[in-house]
């Protein structure tokens, strides 16, 4: 069988991150940050690349996945 390396190509992948941050004072040298992040917050699954074992009945199927949706706080108090 001849063919070329790249028959098969897996899905495209985007995704979208977002930020958050808010300032509050607290007294007049101390203040105290919120932070809030998601990362991949459509909760798209980022499909792995198809089987290319050709002659398999796996063959063209896709068997993995990333990460899903990532959420996470920070506070931070400077004084």
């Amino acid at each position: 069988m001849n063919s070329s390396t790249t028959v098969l190509r897996g899905p495209s992948y985007r995704d979208a991150d977002l930020a958050l941050l808010k300032t509050f004072p607290i007294h007049e040298p101390m203040k105290l940050d919120f932070r809030a992040e998601a990362f991949n917050l459509t909760d798209t699954p980022p499909l792995g690349a198809p089987n290319t074992v050709a002659g398999t009945a796996a063959f063209g199927t896709i068997t993995a996945a990333g990460d899903p949706r990532v959420l996470q706080f920070a506070l931070k108090l400077f004084f």
